[in-house]
C-alpha cells in the first residue's frame, strides 16, 4: 500500500505541464487533464497480461482492464515510472520497454462519475515474472492471447475499461499489435 501521495502533472490543451497536484485529490467529477502512461506486459509465450482492478479503485473499480496504468511523476522518464508501477502494482520486473502509441489522449467517465481526462503514452514490455500483485491495485491477473483479448473487449465492452478498448482500436488502426 502506498504511504506517501503521488503526484500527477497537470497539462494544458497543448500538452504542455502547468503543474502538479496530488493523484487522489485531482480524480473527481471534473478532473484536469494529466499525464499518465498505459502498459500492455506480455510473457515470451506471446500472451497479454490482462488485470482486474481491486474493488477499493477510485476510478473503474472490478473492472478488467490492460496489464497496468500510472502516473509519472515531475521529471520521472516513462521507462522509470512504467518500471515502478510494474513492480509496485504486480510485482514484476519488464523489459523490453516500446512505446507504440505516443499521441495517445483520452477522457471517460465512469459509473460513480469520476472522470479520467489523460494524455496517456501506450506502452509494451516484456516480463519472465509471475505477477504477485498488490491487493489494493488488483484483483485478479489472466495471461490471454491477442486475440481473445480482442474478442472479448469487443463482445463485453463493459467489462472493460473504455481506454482499453479505444487503445486497441487505435493499435488495429495503426497496423499494430500489443504482442508485436
Amino acid at each position: 500500500m502506498n504511504t506517501f501521495p503521488e503526484t500527477v502533472v497537470l497539462l494544458a490543451e497543448d500538452r504542455t505541464p502547468v503543474g502538479t497536484a496530488d493523484k487522489f485529490a485531482v480524480h473527481t467529477t471534473d478532473t484536469p487533464l494529466h499525464l499518465a502512461f498505459s502498459c500492455h506486459v506480455r510473457n515470451t509465450d506471446g500472451d497479454v497480461l490482462v488485470t482486474r482492478r481491486a474493488l477499493s479503485k477510485k476510478t473503474w473499480p472490478g473492472v478488467w482492464t490492460n496489464t497496468f496504468c500510472g502516473h509519472p511523476g515531475p521529471d520521472e522518464a516513462f521507462e522509470d515510472a512504467v518500471a515502478r508501477r510494474a513492480s509496485r502494482e504486480l510485482g514484476i520486473t519488464v523489459r523490453d520497454v516500446e512505446l507504440v502509441l505516443p499521441d495517445f489522449r483520452y477522457r471517460a467517465v465512469d459509473a460513480s462519475g469520476i472522470v479520467e481526462n489523460e494524455v496517456c503514452p501506450v506502452f509494451r514490455a516484456v516480463t519472465d515474472d509471475v505477477p504477485a500483485p498488490a491487493d489494493d491495485e488488483v484483483a485478479e491477473w489472466a495471461w490471454v492471447s491477442e486475440d481473445a483479448l480482442r474478442e472479448s473487449v469487443a463482445g463485453a465492452p463493459f467489462a472493460w475499461s473504455p481506454w482499453l478498448g479505444w487503445q486497441l482500436t487505435e493499435l488495429e488502426r495503426q497496423g499494430l499489435r500489443v504482442t508485436r
